[in-house]
C-alpha cells in the first residue's frame, strides 16, 4: 500500500511515524512549508513536497491532516484520485470529502505533540466511509495501527471530539490555571504533580462521577469561601473556581 500523508503537524507526524514503522509505504509528505515537509520526509523515508500538484495520483491511501478550515480546500485538489482519501479530524463530517470518489475519516481519539511520542497501540481510532470497499481498505489501514478501531459515524464523532474537548483540553487549561495560582503564591508545580496522577488513575477504573472529592462536593462552604478570598486579585480564577463549584454541588445533589 501506497500512502501519501498531507501535512506535516502534531497529527501527521505521530500517524506518519506509526504507518512507517508497520512497514507502510509513504511516498510523500505534502506542506505548505517545504522545510516541515522535508523534516518529516526525512524521518519517513518519503518524498517532501510543497505543491498539492506535485502529489502522486497513483497513491492507495491520502490522509489529510490538516487545520479544519483546510480540509476543504485541500481537498479540491484531489478531485481526479481513485485512491482512498481520508481526513483527520474529530469536528469535521465525512462530508467535506464529498466531491471525491473515495473519502472516510481516520481520527485518532488522543492528544499529541510533537516532541512526545505515542504508542499508537492503545490509541483510539474512530473510523468512517463512503462505502464498504473503502471501510475494509480503512479498517484493514487503523487495524496495523492500533487495538481499538471503532466504527463511528459524523455525528458520533463531533459528540466524541466534544467529550475530549472537557476531558483534555479544559483539563490541560486548569494545570495552567493551577501553575499560575502556586507562581502566584511562591510554590512549586511540581508538588501537585503526584495529584494530578493519582486523579488520572482513579477514573481508568471507576466512573468520574463515584471519585469525585473536594470541598464543593462536601458543601464545604468555610473553605470555599477561603479559596475564594485568595482568589480576589485574581477575579478570572474566582469566576471559574465559583463555575466548577457550582456544576459539582448541583451534579452531586
Amino acid at each position: 500500500m501506497k500512502v501519501v500523508c498531507i501535512g506535516s503537524g502534531n497529527v501527521a507526524t505521530h500517524l506518519a511515524n506509526a504507518l512507517k514503522a508497520k512497514g507502510v509505504d509513504l511516498i510523500q509528505v505534502w506542506s505548505r512549508d517545504l522545510a516541515n515537509a522535508a523534516e518529516l520526509a526525512k524521518r519517513t523515508n518519503s518524498l517532501a513536497i510543497s505543491n498539492l500538484d506535485e502529489i502522486d495520483r497513483f497513491a492507495d491511501l491520502y490522509i489529510i491532516a490538516v487545520k479544519d478550515d483546510a480540509i476543504l480546500s485541500v481537498s479540491g485538489s484531489l478531485k481526479d484520485i481513485n485512491g482512498l482519501v481520508v481526513h483527520t479530524s474529530g469536528a469535521t463530517s465525512i462530508d467535506a470529502l464529498s466531491a471525491l470518489k473515495n473519502y472516510g475519516v481516520l481520527y485518532p481519539l488522543q492528544t499529541f505533540s510533537k516532541a512526545k511520542p505515542i504508542d499508537f497501540v492503545n490509541v483510539p481510532l474512530c473510523i468512517e466511509t463512503n462505502n464498504v470497499n473503502s471501510l475494509e481498505v480503512l479498517r484493514s489501514v487503523a487495524g496495523k495501527l492500533s487495538s481499538p478501531v471503532y466504527e463511528v459515524d459524523s455525528e458520533k464523532r463531533k459528540i466524541l471530539h466534544l467529550a475530549a474537548v472537557f476531558a483534555c483540553n479544559f483539563v490541560n487549561h486548569l494545570y495552567t490555571l493551577s501553575d499560575k495560582i502556586v507562581e502566584h503564591f511562591e510554590l512549586d508545580f511540581e508538588m501537585l504533580k503526584p495529584l494530578i496522577m493519582e486523579t488520572a488513575l482513579k477514573v481508568q477504573t471507576e466512573l468520574p462521577i463515584n471519585v469525585q472529592t473536594g470541598p464543593a462536593v462536601r458543601n464545604d462552604e468555610q473553605t470555599m469561601i477561603k479559596h475564594q478570598d485568595l482568589l480576589n486579585g485574581m477575579p478570572e480564577l474566582k469566576e471559574i473556581y465559583q463555575t466548577l463549584s457550582k456544576s459539582i454541588k448541583k451534579t452531586h445533589l
